[in-house]
């Protein structure tokens, strides 16, 4: 945790960890950095047939079928199309895997490293499409399930990759290749051994990409301008409007993985940014984990008492 540019609390901070769908938060700058250059206008309707074809039933905790209700329901859906910046808003507020995926390939994958550079990290682990990746866990031989897992964790990371992005063409161009996934297959030991691979970074780059946003650095005004539709939606409320100048958020989580980060300018001028990181989780403890998150947060940005509390527990002082 960062305040006013400096440490004020770390805890395992440069541990390397899965990010889940933290790691948008690179679709979302790319997204925002194009659309300000008008490399496409964001308010331009692509066809939902275009981004189903990356979704993959019961594999992202019904994300994407909420933000498709959510957007028929406000009437956001035209003959059947809506537009990119919902798509891109559907990827960070309800965690549509199947939206990222879309966009990775809208915005290319080339320049989404690119940005990861661009926010000097050190510690990132190459960004790739979430479901094109699950389907490297299918079993369609029937093999035995610890001898399949056994031959992915042997892929070293470029031949991970390849595969990955292998899967991505074919699902990008053959509509009908999405009808090969297998749900039974993508089991409980499964889902974990993914996890464990998914794109990774460190809670203290995280609270890094969080300060330069945070400190509109990096991006131009027009860039940020649209970065915040996508998010910084808590200032869509007009009771934060009274106390933050500006914030924002992005998480991920996966069936054993929790992520957040969170940034805030508050009227007085008190910068804070935050980023926690968990990996291993029971399905318990990551419920409980995501409930209390919106608490938690509040507090950190509201209540220095809660802060110095907080920071006490993590980082108790020496006797």
């Amino acid at each position: 945790m960062l305040k006013n540019d400096y440490e004020y609390v770390k805890l395992n901070e440069d541990k390397l960890m899965p990010l889940a769908g933290a790691a948008h938060i690179m679709v979302a700058v790319e997204f925002a950095k194009q659309a300000a250059y008008n490399v496409f206008g964001f308010n331009a309707f692509v066809p939902l047939r275009d981004i189903t074809k990356f979704y993959l039933p019961g594999t992202d905790g019904s994300a994407y079928g909420s933000w498709v209700t959510y957007e028929r329901r406000i009437g956001h859906i035209k003959n059947d199309s809506v537009k990119l910046i919902d798509v891109a808003r559907g990827m960070i507020m309800y965690g549509s895997t199947a939206n990222a995926e879309y966009l990775m390939e809208m915005l290319g994958f080339n320049n989404l490293q690119n940005d990861i550079r661009m926010f000097g990290l050190k510690q990132h682990t190459l960004l790739y499409p979430m479901p094109s990746s699950i389907f490297l866990y299918q079993n369609p031989k029937n093999l035995q399930e610890d001898k399949l897992l056994k031959e992915i964790k042997a892929l070293n990371d470029e031949d991970y990759y390849k595969a990955i992005f292998s899967i991505h063409r074919e699902l990008n161009n053959d509509s009908g290749y999405i009808e090969k996934f297998r749900p039974q297959d993508f089991s409980i030991k499964m889902q974990k051994a993914w996890s464990e691979r998914l794109t990774a970074a460190t809670a203290k780059e995280y609270a890094k990409v969080a300060r330069l946003i945070n400190n509109r650095i990096v991006l131009n005004e027009k860039s940020y301008a649209v970065l915040g539709k996508l998010i910084e939606t808590i200032m869509e409320y007009s009771a934060n409007k009274t106390w933050l100048k500006h914030a924002g958020m992005f998480s991920g989580s996966t069936i054993s993985v929790f992520t957040k980060t969170v940034y805030a300018t508050l009227k007085d001028g008190t910068k804070l940014e935050l980023a926690y990181f968990f990996n291993n989780l029971t399905g318990k403890e990551n419920d409980k984990l995501q409930s209390w998150a919106v608490d938690f947060d509040s507090r950190i940005l509201k209540d220095e008492r809660f802060r110095k509390r907080f920071a006490d527990v993590i980082m108790p002082k020496k006797k």
